[in-house]
Parts: C-alpha cells; structure tokens; sequence
C-alpha cells in the first residue's frame, strides 16, 4: 500500500514485514543515532534487518547515497554532521515522539507535509503583521500631520488666547504623542513581519535539503535490493542449468524428471538449455560443460552472498541511523517555525496591549504625570479670557477708561475698569509690581517708522531686535515651534508695554520671560507687524512677487537678490541681521522643528504686512512665503561678503 504526497512528489510505501522487525529500531540513542557507530556495531544490539522483499515499491534513486550529502541548517541542522556529538538526541528533545515516527513508514512524508502547513500559516502572520504596520503607520502619520499643521495654522490665525490657546497646545501634543506610539507600534510590526519572513525561507529550504537526502537514502537502498533480487534470479538459473545437466549426464530424459514440476513457469527455458545440451554426447564435452556451469555457480553464489550482505548493511544503516536523523531534522524544523510563530504572536499581543495601555495613559496619565487630555480642557477660563481681552481690547483701540457719568450728575455708574493707559494711568503707576511701575522714557518702539527710530536711538539695527533676538538664541533656540507656538496674550501685551515705556530696564533673562520664551518670539512678532511700512516695504512688494514667481531656482535667486539690494538701508541692515538670526536658527532644526519652510510660512506675511489689497493678500500668501524662503536658503550669498566670511 503506497501512501504518495503530490505536493512534494515524495513516495513512500508500507511493506510487510516480519513480527521481529517491529522492534528493528528499539535500540538505545547513543547506538541508534551516534554518527561514529558503526553499522556491525549496531546489529548487535538490534534485531534482524529488513529482508530485501520488504522495500518492495519504495521509489528508485538515480545516485547512490554519499554520507558527504549536505543537510545543511542555520541553526538547528547545523549539529547533525557533526561527529564530535556523542548523541543527535539533546536535552529537552522528545525521544519517545522520535521513536514513534522511527516505527511509521510515513514518517518523512508526515513530517513534510506538517512543515508545509507551519509554513502556511507562519507567511500567513507575516503578512498579516505587514499589512497591519501600514495601518498603524499611516494612521500615525496622519495624525502627527494633523496635529502638527493644526497647530501651526492656529498660531498664525488670529484666534483666541489665554487659557484657551494653551489648553489646545496641549491637546495638540497629546495627539502627537499617541500618533508616534503608533509608529513605533508601526516599527515593531515591520520587524516581527520580516524576521517571520526569514524564519519561513530558512525553513522551506532546509525542508527541501532535508526531503531530497531522505530521497536518495530511499533510493540507494531501493537499487541495492534491486540489484539483490538480479543476482539471486542469476544463481537460481545457473543452479537449474547446472541441475539439468547433471540429470542429462546421469542418462535420465529432462522430461521425466520431476524438474517440469519444480520449475513450473521456466520450462520454455529448460527446453532450450535441454536442446544444447543433447548436442554434446561426448563425455568430454559434457564434462566441460559442467565445470564451466559449476564456475558461474560460485560467481553467481559469490555475488549474492556480497549483495545480501551489503544490502542488509546498508538497510541497518538507514534504518538505524539515517532515518532517526532525517526524521530529528525535519521534527527540529517543524518545532522552530511552530515556536518562532507562536513566539511573535504572543509578542504582537503584548505590543497591541501596550499601546492601548500607553494611549490610555497618554489620555489619562496618572499620579502626577500630567493633567491629561479631559482635564486640560477643563482648564479653560472663559470667564477670565474674556475679560483680559476686553482690557486688552479696549486699550488697544484707545477707549476712555473713566467711568461712564449720567448726563449732568457727578455719580459714577459702575466701578472703573483697570486697563493700561487713560486717565487713571497716574494712580496705576504706583502699582508695586506689573508695568505700572515703570516710567515711561519717552522713547516708544512699536509703531514707530523704521528709520526714525534707528536715527533717534543712533543704531544699525533696531535695540528691540537684537534684544529679542539675542534672548531666544540663548533660551529657546532649540524650543519646540519656536516663532511659530504663540505666547499668551496677555504676558505677550505685558511684555509689549514695558519695552514701550522703558525698553533697556527689561531683562529677558529673567526666569520671567527666559522661562517663557514663547512670550519673547511673539512680541518681536508684533514689532514687526506694527511697523508703518512693512519690513520688505510697501513700495517693493510687487517686485518681491513677481520674482517669486520665477520657476528657475537660479533666476529666482538672482531677481530676489536684486529686490534685496534695492531696499532703503535701514530695512538692508535689519533684515541682514535678522535673516541672520533665522540662519542660526534653522541650524538646530532638529530640536525645534523649523525648518526654512516653515520660518518661510511664520514670516512670510509678517515681513511683508497684510499686502495693499486686502483681496489679494490670501493670493500673494504663497509667493511671499517662497521669496522669505529663498532668500533663507542663500543668505550666505545675499548678505555674507567674502571679506566677512
């Protein structure tokens, strides 16, 4: 009975065997499986060998077995040429499961076909797990993206500050982070996915190595029982054709002798010889006869008597040796794929755990990790932001902060509201903390024409400039979303205000403003849009966007660099220096994520203003944006002289 797996075209066959062959492999491990044993050393302890009709219908081999024939291994296989091994059977391994595949004639192609399925199914999560990264990697990225953009659009719209803007900073950040645990979630999935990927070819090919050694072990032996049963055909004919003449010799008829009966199916042969042999009635030559069939008796005895010998050989040898080490290498093959599938499994769970667990942590952190994601919204003042801002508000649009009087009676109508500025300022100046403290020098610098307040003060650039500029370098230049994270309002128009009145008593490296350096970048923000004419000049402005516009990197470089050098001088030596200090500070754009483009997008419509027609100011934005960043990218050749350099 043939048992055949198509797939892996390995035939194997369940012949009949006598009750003592049934322990043919009961022997110890170190006799069966020792590499060094020898094939008459192991018959003294195990049964007869398999005789040469049991293999009948095994597949034929095209080349005889070699103990040179590779059964190579990464890992596990790597062990089973190796003499020095005083047992293939290692700690831990299932001897009893070896012996019970060792008794099964189906045993290699069971195992094939199981490695097969452990293939399967260990591709199967391998794929699973790649596809499921790119899930995870671009949802992370998405929301990264979100986050961040969100973040960068609000703080160049004109939305609401205070407590508000900063719980949103918050939740921003919150996003952020659970987007990058999904991309490290993302990293370890990829991982898993191709080292199961790996795991997979390493096994199909030693399977592959391991099935075509056990063919060729099938195969040898299959020829030697063949040649086996050919000179045992061979004796048995010289040994009637000796027989025969024996009896012709005796003067007995071939026909009357019981040889017709014993021969049975060769008689057609018999008659043959008989008819030869009958020629030859001299003594001489029937002599001469005998003694040349007696000589092919002996070859023929010789030659089967060897065959026998090295058949059963060669079937102790595979059957207690080889076989058992096919059988551990293809068990040790099915057992590392079973186990590194079930090991990145468990694994992926683990990380798919984690994950939720980091971004319940992340929403909800707790001891005192942070206020999470519900409880920095709950931080929202609306109360207190309206009423900042209607300070705010009202100074800044000059309002009276007098009380309000009912025509033609001295009552007030309500209690004063306390703003900068007005007619209540003198009263406020004694205020011990806060800008109402200061006195006020007579020198105010926001809203002040460029060169006017350049001559007055007698500098090259602005102080308020170099001030701030100098204070982020040391405090925030590596601040995530520097320029582009605002600060609060209210800090920003405190801050403004005391540079108004008394801009060298200010120290902004005072834990005050160092500490929130935020405040800093945005009231040089404010100077500069509080300017009368923009920075890059109202006059210059087309210009700047029609050489924008130049597709050519070169030309666009060269026209850019022309409108720079037909700036007044005072905007010259501003925008020199502070294009300066945007250079440093794209050098550590690493830890604070401002790349050119995005300083480009930060001061794009600061620098330039709003634009001359409100309607065209959204359009030019792009054009604005990319001339601030090309002229970013070579600021070296527009400013930098060689002499300086």
């Amino acid at each position: 009975m043939n048992s055949t797996t198509p797939d892996d075209g390995y035939a194997s066959s369940t012949p009949a065997r006598d009750n003592d062959e049934q322990n043919r492999l009961r022997v110890s491990p170190n006799q069966a499986l020792d590499p060094s044993a020898s094939p008459a050393a192991a018959s003294t302890t195990s049964p007869l060998p398999r005789s040469s009709t049991d293999s009948e219908g095994r597949p034929t081999f095209s080349t005889p077995w070699s103990e040179d024939a590779p059964l190579g291994r990464r890992d596990t296989l790597a062990t089973i040429h190796s003499v020095e091994q005083p047992s293939l059977v290692e700690p831990g391994f299932d001897e009893n499961i070896l012996r019970a595949l060792c008794d099964l004639d189906c045993g290699v192609p069971l195992l094939l076909d199981r490695i097969k399925q452990s293939v399967v199914s260990c591709r199967e999560a391998s794929i699973f797990f790649k596809k499921r990264a790119l899930i995870e990697e671009e949802h992370g990225k998405a929301l990264q993206k979100l986050a961040r953009s969100t973040a960068e659009v609000y703080g160049m719209n004109d939305g609401k500050a205070g407590t508000f803007v900063q719980a949103w900073i918050s939740t921003m950040r919150v996003h952020e982070l659970m987007a990058e645990n999904r991309l490290r979630f993302a990293q370890r999935l990829n991982e898993m996915s191709e080292e199961l990927a790996t795991i997979v070819k390493e096994v199909d090919k030693n399977r592959k190595q391991t099935k075509d050694l056990a063919t060729r072990y099938e195969r040898a032996l299959q020829e030697s029982e063949t040649a086996t049963e050919k000179c045992k055909n061979r004796l048995d004919f010289t040994s009637e054709e000796l027989e025969r003449l024996l009896l012709q010799k005796e003067g007995e008829s071939y026909k009357d002798t019981g040889v017709k009966a014993h021969n049975g199916g060769k008689r057609a042969i018999g008659k043959a010889v008989g008819g030869l042999l009958l020629k030859g009635k001299n003594p001489g030559n029937i002599q001469r006869q005998e003694d040349d069939i007696r000589a092919r008796v002996s070859t023929a005895s010789d030659q089967y008597r060897k065959a026998v010998t090295d058949t059963q050989a060669m079937r102790q040898e595979y059957f207690n040796f080889q076989l058992p080490r096919i059988l551990r290498a293809l068990k040790e093959c099915a057992d590392e794929i079973d186990l590194g599938t079930q090991y990145h499994l468990t694994r992926y769970a683990f990380l798919f755990e984690s994950i939720i667990l980091s971004d319940g942590s992340t929403l909800v952190p707790t001891n005192d990790e942070g206020l999470g994601l519900k409880a920095t919204i709950e931080t929202i003042d609306n109360r207190g932001d309206f009423k900042t801002y209607m300070q705010n508000y009202v100074y800044a649009r000059g309002g009276s902060t007098a009380p309000r009087k009912l025509k033609n009676h001295s009552e007030e109508v309500g209690p004063a509201v306390t703003v900068y500025g007005g007619p209540n300022y003198a009263a406020q100046n004694a205020a011990p903390n806060g800008i109402f403290g200061l006195q006020d020098r007579g020198k105010p610098t926001f809203g002040i024409d460029l060169a006017e307040q350049m001559t007055r003060d007698n500098v090259e650039v602005p102080t308020v400039i170099t001030k701030c500029c100098e204070a982020i370098e040391r405090h925030g230049i590596s601040s995530q979303g520097i320029y582009r994270v605002s600060g609060m309002t209210s800090k920003v128009l405190n801050l403004k205000q005391r540079l108004d009145k008394d801009l060298n008593s200010v120290d902004l490296d005072s834990p005050e403003w160092s500490g929130d350096i935020n405040t800093v970048a945005s009231v040089l923000k404010m100077w500069f849009r509080e300017l009368p004419d923009p920075l890059m000049t109202n006059h210059l402005h087309q210009g700047f966007i029609e050489a924008a516009k130049v597709e050519n990197e070169r030309l666009r470089h060269i026209r850019l660099h022309e409108r720079v050098n037909d700036l007044p001088d005072p905007n010259y030596s501003t925008i020199k220096y502070f294009f300066g200090h945007l250079h440093r500070i794209n050098q550590h754009a690493e830890d604070n994520s401002m790349s050119m483009q995005n300083l480009a997008i930060v001061f794009g419509p600061t620098l330039f203003g709003q634009g001359i027609e409100a309607g065209g100011a959204m359009a030019d934005a792009p054009y604005l944006n990319q001339a601030i960043e090309t002229i970013l990218n070579h600021y070296t050749d527009i400013f930098i002289d060689e002499s300086e350099s």
